[in-house]
């Protein structure tokens, strides 16, 4: 008996070491044991899944995990969007000199070849702004059509799908090798960026309602921006140099690949039945024709133009002018990253004490705008010139993180609370800006002169700065009245509606009756009059 139990214990220890066995020895012990085990690393992985989801779907929590991704995907657009500007015009370069050599082999640079190749050089530059331009054109085009959509399904999956399609663009960045592939993926990146920034400062403003807490957090979301513009310009350059033109894309596409995991296990997109209860949103051109919301826009178009017209044209001029080196000119914009930061900061902070003036800290950036972009053609060294280009950073914080949130106050109090469409016209606002910065800039400095263009775009935002006086009274607006008569505009849907209808009908004609039961119907009617008279003057 003995023996025979010593002789199992020594088969058991065998197998568990994960030695062959000889025909006959038996495995149970080892069979138990791993099923033992097996049970305790499933019960321990599901608790720890159980766990997870329930810290998912808490909602304050939910809210700081969305936040943090639509800054990532927010980051990664602009980071991508300026992270060619030291790559590309080299890269090209590179192309059009290998693909010359090659011509001048073949054909040994006849006269009519000679003539071809002067004209390639001279659309080079041509050829770049066109390049630049072409992911803020079609996103400018496409964003109508994006609003829309993303009133009419929600925000989660239009979010997703911009960052498949910003995935795809980076990978095609990476591995192009010609003008046409580099414009696809340029192009392709337009039309992601239409989806995920636009669905996701939307989704921002439908998780955040507070007015403090949505300012902080559109706050949040416009520094991720800030740095990704800026940060993007010295990350390419280094990378480009010493690890070759693929790696910079290739670490942007990794990012984005998570981000877009986590969008995908976070919000849940194709399994989210919420969307519909959803109200149906205010047509976006119904909105373009709101006064209020198009003076929002055009401060938003109008601010950002220096900084659209600058980053084609400053280069040259810092050569020309300074003799500048490049590693100069590739930090050229981001210290402005820390006034901007700071102009972020600073507006939250007044938006949470003096909610009332945020017209007048859009008029104040405004101002700053204009003052600083006046004094950057008297700069005559570097450390000169980063005090205006702070200067504009700094006022274009004040602008962007005071109107912003106002444009979803203003759906809000004036339309329905669905905000894809009034989100895509700001960022057509952004658009406009930025498409025609890389093709009609150098045009205007080849025209008129770098200072002209300088002080045009100084004078064009002192002159709009009185404009957000219109703004003024914006918070004094009712939500309550504003948006029942929208929803009401094709028709009463419940008995409630109904009857309000009904109600205001008869008072039109003059036959509203009185019914007094406890003063309930003399109740309704005073609040019906308070109703008009708060809601009338917007309305």
């Amino acid at each position: 008996m003995t023996d025979g139990a010593g002789d199992r214990e020594e088969v058991n220890q065998r197998g568990e070491k994960g030695e062959i066995m000889e025909p006959g020895e038996t495995t149970e012990g080892q069979g138990t044991n791993l099923a033992q085990s097996a049970a305790s690393k499933l019960s321990q992985v599901g608790e720890r899944t159980k766990q997870l989801g329930n810290v998912i779907q808490d909602p304050e929590r939910q809210k700081r995990i969305i936040l943090v991704i639509v800054c990532t995907a927010l980051l990664l657009d602009n980071m991508l969007y300026m992270v060619i500007v030291p790559i590309i015009p080299d890269y090209l370069e590179g192309l059009q000199n290998a693909a010359d050599q090659t011509q001048d082999v073949a054909l040994h640079t006849n006269s009519t070849n000679s003539t071809i190749h002067k004209v390639t050089k001279g659309n080079f530059d041509l050829q770049i702004g066109v390049l630049f331009a072409s992911k803020a054109i079609l996103q400018l085009l496409v964003n109508p059509l994006s609003g829309t959509f993303i009133d009419r399904v929600g925000y989660d999956i239009p979010l997703f799908i911009g960052l498949n399609v910003m995935f795809l663009s980076t990978l095609i960045f990476a591995f192009a090798e010609n003008y046409a592939t580099l414009f696809l993926a340029r192009s392709m990146q337009g039309l992601g960026s239409a989806f995920a920034d636009t669905s996701g400062i939307a989704l921002i403003a439908d998780k955040y309602t507070e007015e403090a807490e949505r300012s902080k957090a559109l706050g949040i979301a416009l520094a991720f921006i800030s740095f990704g513009s800026l940060v993007a310009p010295p990350f390419g350059g280094v990378l480009y140099e010493f690890a070759g033109k693929r790696m910079p894309f290739l670490i942007l596409a990794c990012i984005c690949l998570i981000d877009g995991v986590l969008c995908l296990t976070v919000l849940k997109p194709f399994s989210n039945r919420e969307r519909e209860n959803m109200p149906v949103g205010t047509p976006i051109y119904k909105l373009m024709i709101d006064p209020y919301i198009a003076v929002v826009a055009g401060a938003l178009t109008i601010c950002n133009i220096p900084l659209a017209f600058l980053e084609p044209t400053i280069a040259n001029w810092m050569e020309e002018t300074m003799h500048s080196s490049q590693w100069e000119i590739g930090m050229t914009w981001f210290p402005a990253f820390f006034p901007h930061v700071l102009g972020v900061y600073l507006t939250v902070k007044l938006a949470a004490k003096y909610p009332h003036l945020q017209w007048f800290y859009g008029a104040i950036g405004m101002v700053f705008i204009g003052a600083s972009s006046c004094t950057v053609p008297a700069c005559k060294n570097f450390g000169q010139l980063m005090i205006p280009l702070c200067g504009i950073c700094f006022g274009i914080a004040f602008v962007d993180t005071a109107l912003l949130p106002t444009l979803g106050f203003l759906v809000d109090v004036r339309h329905v609370s669905v905000y894809g469409s009034v989100y895509a016209i700001a960022d057509i606002s952004y658009c406009v800006a930025y498409a025609l910065g890389p093709v009609v800039a150098g045009q205007i400095v080849h025209d008129l002169g770098f200072v002209q263009l300088n002080l045009g775009m100084g004078l064009a935002n002192v002159l709009y700065a009185p404009a957000l006086l219109l703004l003024k009274n914006v918070t004094q607006m009712k939500p309550s009245f504003s948006e029942r008569n929208m929803l009401l505009e094709d028709g009463p849907t419940g008995l409630y509606d109904t009857i309000k209808m009904e109600q205001r009908e008869k008072k039109k004609k003059g036959l509203c009756t009185t019914i007094d039961e406890n003063g309930i119907e003399t109740f309704a009617q005073r609040s019906y009059s308070e109703e008009e008279s708060s809601g009338g003057e917007y309305a």
